[in-house]
């Protein structure tokens, strides 16, 4: 899926997702690995505190339902949905690492649907 909205990643970030990727054979790694490819990647401590990173505690709302949610973004192995901690490669983390407040992405679920997500805050 293209996207158009650019994506900003810390250095630490973005070399912990490559390696990520790049160890794991998934349809969700080929997406996160098609975003990562079009990130631009700032030094740590350089990333604006309105963008996602691992480990933020994001909300977002679904552009089609309306529906708002808080998650935490973080590493597959540290995923908890019931502690709403989801993995980066969950296709809504991988929609929404890189973003910034405000911005926009479509993004394709499986099944064939898509989720228009919209990123309402950052912390």
């Amino acid at each position: 899926m293209k996207n158009q909205e650019k994506l900003i990643l810390n250095r630490t970030d973005f070399h912990k997702l490559c390696a990520l990727v790049g160890a794991i054979d998934s349809g969700s790694a080929e997406l996160l690995e098609e975003e990562l490819g079009r990130a631009s990647v700032v030094a740590d401590g350089q990333l604006p505190a309105d963008v996602v990173a691992m480990n933020s505690k994001v909300g977002f709302k679904d552009l089609d339902t309306a529906a708002l949610t808080v998650v935490t973004l973080v590493y597959p192995h540290e995923a908890k949905i019931e502690e709403h901690k989801i993995s980066v490669l969950a296709p809504v983390g991988s929609a929404l690492i890189g973003l910034r407040v405000g911005q926009v992405i479509d993004w394709p679920l499986p099944g064939g649907k898509k989720k228009r997500l919209q990123v309402t805050s950052v912390s």
